[in-house]
């Protein structure tokens, strides 16, 4: 995959995952500067998404660590332990806003 192509395919991802937070009504800022999203709680804690243009992947920094995504097909899987983006964002969001979050793919 190509740098512009990856470009696309992952600036496409931080758009949905914007979409998934303000459709999740769960209590949580989202704030976009760049390849950068950053999820902000009430308790100050932050999730933050960025791209990592140079390994064609999407990283995330979270309370319980930071995980790095990369295409497989369809959908962006963790380096490590393979969960999906979307289902791991939700899973960090819920630990993170102390109440159940679901982030869904557009």
């Amino acid at each position: 995959m190509t740098e512009s192509e990856f470009l696309a395919i992952a600036e496409a991802v931080l758009a949905q995952v914007e979409a998934a937070v303000e459709d999740s009504g769960a209590d949580m800022d989202c704030e976009r500067s760049g390849n950068v999203l950053t999820l902000e709680f009430d308790d100050g804690s932050k999730i933050i998404v960025n791209l990592q243009t140079p390994m064609s992947e999407i990283w995330v920094a979270a309370r319980s660590g930071g995980f790095h995504y990369r295409l497989q097909g369809d959908q962006w899987r963790d380096t490590r332990d393979n969960s999906e983006l979307f289902e791991a964002l939700s899973r960090f969001a819920t630990q993170q806003a102390g109440e159940p979050v679901t982030l869904r793919a557009a």
